[in-house]
Parts: C-alpha cells; structure tokens; sequence
C-alpha cells in the first residue's frame, strides 16, 4: 500500500477506549488480516495525524505502542514500517481474539484495561473518572526533558524532584520523612516484590490478611515463603488469632492494608494499629504498610507510619488510585538503615525506574487542579459507591462489609446458587458473557464459607451485571 493511498481509520469518539487504543486496534487487525504487508511504510505522524483529525502527539504514542508490541519498526529518519504479521493470539485484536472461557487472579484482562468485557473485578477506574486533561498535560510536560538527561539511567532512588515532593508531602499530613528515605517503584506491586527479596529467604513466614490482596499471595509463593492468613472482617483483624499464630509461627514480617482495605474497603481503628504495633515489637517482625488507598479515605484515618516513625514499618504508596495506573509509579518510606538494602536489589533486579513517568507524576501533583481533582474523584466513588450497594441488594446479595470509602464492594450470597457452583465457575461464566468478575477465591487462603465476589464501585451497577446476577440466583 502506497503511503499516499493510505486509508483513513474510523475512529469514534463516544466510543468506550482512548483513540491511541482505537488506532492501535485498526492497524493490528489490518495487519491481522494480512492488508498490510512486512515492510510496508507507514504515513508519516503528520500525514496520519491530518487524516484521521487527530494530534501527532496521539499518533506518536499509538506508533510507538505497536512498535512495543512488535507490530511495526522504526527506522531512525526513515519513518515506521510493518515488522511482522504473524500476530500471536494475544496481539490480535479484540474481535478476532476467541472468548477466554476460564479466569484466574493473573488474568490479562484483569489488568490491561484493553478488553471489552464490562470490568466489574478490574481495579482501575474509567479514564473519565480521573483527571484526563491534567494527566495527559503532565506527560506532556514530562516528555520534555533536558538533553542532558537522556544521558544515564535516572537516579536510582527515583526523579530526586519527585521524591523531595513526596517527603514534603507526607511530612506535612503524617509523618516526618527525607526525600533519601524514599525509594520510587513501578508500582506497590513492585514495592512488595522488593521488600520480599530484600528481607525474606524460602521457608520464611509471611502474614497476610484473610481476604487480602489477591497478587500478593501469589508473589509469597513465588519468593518460596509461607502465606499464613490473619482473618479480617468488617471489624478490622483478628488480633487474638495474629497474636497466637506469631507466638508460634516467628513471622518476618506481614503485609497490611491499614485504610481502605483491598478487597473489604474497612479501615483499621487507631485501637487495633497500635495494638498490632505492639505485636510486631513484641514478636520482632516487620510490618509493611499497603497505603496506597489513603488519598481516597478521610483525613485522620489511622497510620501505622506515624505511630512508628518508620522503625519497624515500611511504608508503600502508589499514584495508581488517584491519577492512572497506566503511570506505574510507586513508593517505599522506609528507616535510613533498611533504603540502601533495599536500594541495592532494585539496582540488581532493574537498576532504575521511568524517569519519564516520574516527571509525569511530579507535574500531575503539583498542579493546580490536582487537589480538586482528587476531591472530585472521592465523589463520585462515594456516589458510585452507593448505588453499587444498593445494585447488589437488588439482586439479593448481602455486603460482607460496609466500606469507608474507596473503589470496592465485596459481596455475595450466604447459600450458593447451587451445590455444584464456586466463586470461581460463576467468574468463568460471566466471563463468556463478557464481564469481568474476581471471585472470593483470589482473595483468599481460607476456603471461603460462602460465595462473594469484589465489585468495582464503576460499574457495579450495570444493567448487564444485574441481568447475570439474577440469572444466576434462579438456577
């Protein structure tokens, strides 16, 4: 195909997915359907741009998402041009791709944001929920970084900007804390795998809560530690439970998820984070502090912290929840003695983290509309939240807990729909009729004593959920 005969894409604005995700789907399903051969040459950003009424700064990131993907080539002064058409499964696009019929705590689609199944377990919000304007204006920003640091890797601790941002921050609203106490991740998720590798060896107890979760569990697993489950219920944890199997078990240290709580949405009282403190001194092991939600929740919620002062906890944030997880960047706090540990096996595990994407984050907190944003944000998950609830009692299913906020519902039926069905056939199911659903199973190390599910509060109540969940009641 000549590049003056190129065809312009149909591109939609109203529909569902960005228009870098919808350029990025037309291309993959003509290269798919073998209309564009190896070595063809793309229009130019400016040609492409012009025809299909976009900017060149969409058609940039579009290109170069299919160069990641392997899809097209890019020849430095020459321009882009197709580099394979023997596209795996999971590169076609959406349409051409067979329905998965089975769903598992590590599904793809649980975390791409690309698939066209209604996200009701998915852990991110629609684009629109977030500030788009001023997250889009920070990338901006932030891809106009100086020449001279094109030079290097980036600061292995992090964009040292960021960080100084960061410290300030949490200083102000929490806790004292330097900016060389604080280490950026791609993500909390990240922040986790690092604090395992640094301070755990297989065969080491690992607490975790009793739903928690889900990808932590896995990653215990991984790293060849024992996951041993404190129950966690509309009340906090079970204290008594935590102290008795530490007595016996010598845990090194335990994830918690002190306020919004993934997947219940509770907080833990000022009482119980105290009293949880006092165990870890009492039995020596490390607490690391999920806080990634705090943004979300009221002011004066409990922090672990600072009642610590960053002795024993290690604290990991992340600015997924409030501006797009697309971003992946995290954060660990942690004691002036334990940053270079953990420092090191960053370095050995991938050096350093996108100063790209810190850059963008720095521009996106510092801005004007984030504090506002941010406010916005908290409303419509509350307003969200609500009709959720009340969705779900609809359909005859009972809240585990009510939340104190954040993005999540968790709820289910007391009897199951059927002797023969789990959380997990139910998700398989609603997964053919294109919904997304995280069953209780990735939740959980206990078998679970009924069948529930998370909900996202986004899309809870969709008339395509409702009408599965009541189909399921009746058989």
């Amino acid at each position: 195909m000549e590049e003056g005969s190129w065809p312009c894409v149909a591109i939609e604005r109203r529909q569902k997915g960005s228009l870098v995700e919808q350029i990025v789907a037309a291309i993959s399903s003509m290269i798919a359907r073998r209309e564009l051969h190896i070595g063809t040459k793309m229009p130019s950003v400016r040609q492409f741009a012009k025809c299909n009424g976009v900017s060149t700064f969409t058609v940039v990131e579009a290109y170069d998402r299919l160069v990641t993907l392997g899809l097209l080539s890019s020849r430095r002064g020459s321009g882009y041009f197709v580099a394979r058409q023997d596209l795996p499964a999971t590169l076609l696009p959406a349409a051409m791709q067979a329905t998965p019929n089975a769903i598992d705590a590590l599904t793809p689609e649980l975390y791409s944001g690309v698939s066209e199944a209604l996200a009701v377990g998915a852990g991110w919000l629609p684009p629109e929920w977030y500030g788009e304007d001023t997250i889009l204006d920070a990338v901006r920003q932030a891809m106009r970084i100086p020449a001279n640091r094109l030079r290097g890797y980036g600061h292995p601790l992090g964009f040292p900007t960021l960080r100084q941002q960061m410290a300030a921050t949490l200083s102000d609203e929490l806790f004292p804390v330097e900016a060389e106490q604080i280490l950026l991740t791609h993500g909390a998720t990240h922040a986790f795998d690092l604090v395992l590798r640094t301070l755990t060896k297989p065969g080491d107890t690992i607490f975790v809560e009793d739903p928690g979760y889900s990808n932590l569990l896995s990653l215990i697993r991984h790293h060849g530690c024992i996951a041993v489950g404190i129950p966690r219920g509309e009340n906090g944890l079970d204290l008594d439970a935590l102290a008795q199997q530490a007595a016996q078990m010598q845990p090194k240290l335990m994830f918690v998820n002190t306020v919004l709580q993934n997947p219940l949405g509770t907080s833990l009282s000022v009482a119980q984070a105290h009293r949880l403190l006092a165990l870890a001194e009492q039995f020596d092991f490390w607490l690391v502090e999920d806080d990634i939600y705090r943004e979300l929740a009221p002011r004066g919620e409990a922090s672990l912290a600072a009642m610590d002062g960053l002795r024993r906890v290690i604290r990991v944030g992340s600015f997924s929840k409030t501006l797009s997880p697309v971003l992946r960047v995290g954060s660990i706090s942690a004691s002036s003695s334990l940053i270079p540990e953990l420092l090191r096996v960053k370095m050995l595990a991938g050096l350093t983290t996108s100063e790209i994407n810190e850059r963008a984050v720095y521009h996106a907190i510092t801005a004007r509309p984030y504090r506002r944003m941010v406010d916005k944000l908290v409303t419509q998950l509350d307003a969200g939240r609500e009709r959720a609830m009340a969705s779900l009692r609809d359909v005859g299913m009972t809240l585990l807990a009510r939340p104190r906020g954040g993005m999540f519902v968790s709820a289910g039926w007391h009897d199951a729909p059927t002797a023969e069905w789990n959380g997990k056939i139910i998700a398989d199911q609603a997964l053919k009729h294109g919904i997304l659903l995280s069953p209780c199973d990735f939740f959980m190390l206990r078998a679970p004593e009924s069948i529930w599910f998370r909900f996202n509060v986004a899309y809870a109540d969709h008339p395509q959920l409702q009408t599965f969940l009541r189909r399921i009641c009746r058989q």
